[in-house]
């Protein structure tokens, strides 16, 4: 007892031999205590690969963990080149003939999809946007774990070439209240690129339910390096983009700001790929909210290098529009039914194909079919 008592006081004579005896030595000490561990702190995040933004003040301090190297990693492995397709079989594009257009640089348009009812029809009505655009390359990036055939199939009837991947989200991440949606699709076609060596082109992440203007393609296949334009129906103003002064860009119009350096749309930008390649290691995180942010941080993007299209952002060239979302539908019609002795079994099975509807014997809305406005069981049609 005697011992430990001891020590104690020992203990604390050498703590008051620190501390300051004047009140100005301690607001020193303090200060100088403050400082160390903001250095420490600092320092632990450049090892430890985080992102410290402070340039919107201590109020907005904004701290995410970057993506690592094991990271970039997590979703690759889970990709599959279902289809690829380089043939460009349209003989015509835009009332000009295919060669004329040889020289234009190529658009790698990276579409994150996934299955639902709405999926063919956006699809659909991208598909056809695209077919009237020289020099494309259509990257669809499906989220589900195995590869559609008649995705593969469907691509084909626009003649443009394309390439189907099969990217999954990763498991720790579907189970997540905030999902990173189109992330693993994202990664996984640049990733395509990357293992194609493409390193030449205009990259460009277009959503398979926005609406393009043609004059977009138009724009951004000049870029040098990072192009940049406004995104309309963004969130509460309605439009995310660019504030340009005398041709460069000063600012940004986004009602979300959350401590984004670069608070823009996934459709507000373009990107060069010999200047991606500069940057072997960009990539987007699974962060929610901060896909754009983070990719363009990691291309090394500074606010002089960016080029503002659209007529200095003061056209709209790309439409955020959502498609209202459906549930799968079931419908209870016997099997005895779906066989060739009418269309109903080719239809319900391209119905199941495309994730709209599905045939089933026992559960869903039950199957009516009727003839001069009154409604027959299916055997008055098909036994």
């Amino acid at each position: 007892m005697y011992s430990s008592s001891k020590q104690d006081k020992m203990s604390l004579s050498a703590s008051r031999l620190l501390w300051p005896k004047t009140v100005f030595g301690r607001r020193i000490f303090v200060v100088i205590m403050i400082l160390i561990t903001l250095f420490v702190y600092i320092a632990w995040c450049v090892i430890d690969d985080c992102v410290l933004d402070i340039s919107h003040g201590f109020g907005t301090i904004g701290i995410l963990k970057s993506y690592t190297q094991d990271d970039i990693g997590l979703n690759e492995q889970l990709k599959f080149v279902c289809e690829e397709n380089f043939q460009d079989t349209r003989l015509y594009i835009q009332d000009k003939r295919q060669d004329d257009w040889k020289n234009l640089s190529v658009i790698y348009f990276i579409t994150p999809t996934y299955p639902r009812k709405e999926q063919i029809p956006e699809l659909l009505r991208l598909g056809y946007t695209l077919q009237h655009v020289p020099r494309i390359h259509w990257i669809v990036a499906n989220d589900y774990n195995s590869c559609n055939p008649y995705l593969n199939t469907f691509l084909y009837k626009f003649h443009i070439p394309f390439t189907h991947l099969s990217s999954p989200m990763p498991t720790q991440f579907s189970n997540a209240k905030a999902k990173p949606r189109g992330v693993s699709n994202r990664r996984a076609a640049i990733e395509w690129l990357r293992s194609r060596n493409i390193s030449s082109g205009i990259l460009y992440f277009g959503d398979d339910d926005n609406t393009y203007d043609l004059k977009l393609f138009q724009e951004i296949r000049d870029t040098k390096r990072v192009s940049m334009f406004p995104v309309g129906l963004i969130a509460n103003y309605g439009i995310s983009g660019p504030v340009v002064r005398k041709g460069k860009v000063v600012g940004f119009l986004d009602s979300w700001v959350a401590g984004r350096r670069w608070p823009v749309d996934m459709a507000g930008f373009a990107v060069n790929l010999a200047y991606m390649t500069e940057h072997p290691n960009a990539s987007m995180p699974f962060v929610p909210g901060y896909e754009e942010d983070y990719f363009l941080r990691s291309l090394a993007l500074r606010l002089d290098m960016i080029e503002p299209k659209a007529n200095n952002c003061t056209e709209i060239l790309v439409w955020h529009t959502q498609t209202k979302n459906h549930e799968l539908t079931s419908v209870q019609i016997s099997h005895e039914y779906l066989n060739d002795r009418s269309n109903l079994g080719s239809l319900f099975e391209s119905l199941s194909n495309m994730g709209v509807a599905k045939a089933s014997d026992h559960g869903g809305a039950k199957a009516i079919i009727s003839k001069n406005g009154k409604a027959k069981p299916l055997s008055y049609f098909l036994s």
